[in-house]
């Protein structure tokens, strides 16, 4: 095939992808179904074969794209409106640890054995099935654990210590750029902007690496390694 060719059909393809994968929402990134996962692979060999494949043009990349789509939008739509249809299109999630004792029924059911739920335990930071009051097997194949009372991180509430609230960081310099959006919402302007370099002793936000600020800490600066410039 001519370069030409592959560039527009890969071109068309990634764009429709592009375009389906908004349409469609963020399941088919997150896969939170073993649906959403197959259908994602189906989508991705569609396009892949279709590119590559001499016999076909790219209105049939976009007749596939599109027909696959609106299959998966229609089952999005009747897993919304009819709840009965989403126990056979979703699945259900397993308890597959009930009161701290494994449902060997449960394990049967998801195809899952001792060690397999011991892997996926540890991906928890529980390393020990002592420590397991519940687990959960998501219809994604994760797994949800909640455990005993003796082994949870003790909290503030738990030391009657106060309550504060939780602030996100802003980033509002990245790799040497200021993202003036962020600078906006945060409520500053260049002017503090250049006041903060200056007092980190930074001529040019360009010799900075990243410049987080949060509303409870204040700013954090790290300046660019000169070798890496």
């Amino acid at each position: 095939m001519a370069i030409g060719s592959i560039t527009v059909e890969l071109l068309v393809g990634f764009i429709a992808l592009l375009i389906l994968t908004k349409a469609l929402g963020k399941t088919q990134i997150t896969q939170i179904t073993p649906f959403d996962f197959i259908s994602s692979l189906v989508l991705g060999e569609l396009v892949g074969n279709a590119i590559y494949d001499k016999d076909v043009n790219i209105q049939s990349i976009l007749y596939a794209v599109l027909l696959w789509g609106v299959l998966i939008y229609v089952v999005e739509w009747i897993t919304q409106k009819f709840r009965g249809t989403r126990n056979i299109l979703e699945g259900n999630p397993s308890i597959v640890i009930h009161k701290g004792k494994i449902d060997r029924n449960q394990l049967k059911k998801s195809k899952l054995d001792i060690n397999q739920l011991q892997n996926l335990l540890r991906q928890k930071d529980v390393f020990s099935l002592r420590e397991v009051e519940f687990a959960i097997l998501e219809t994604n194949g994760s797994i949800s654990v909640l455990k005993k009372s003796q082994y949870l991180q003790p909290t503030k509430e738990d030391f009657n210590l106060k309550k504060e609230q939780g602030y996100l960081s802003v980033d509002i310099i990245s790799d040497g750029k200021v993202d003036y959006e962020n600078l906006t919402d945060a409520g500053f302007n260049e002017v503090w902007l250049q006041k903060v370099l200056k007092e980190h002793k930074v001529d040019h936000p360009e010799d900075v690496l990243v410049l987080e600020w949060k509303e409870d800490e204040g700013v954090f600066l790290q300046k660019m390694d000169k070798k890496n410039k």
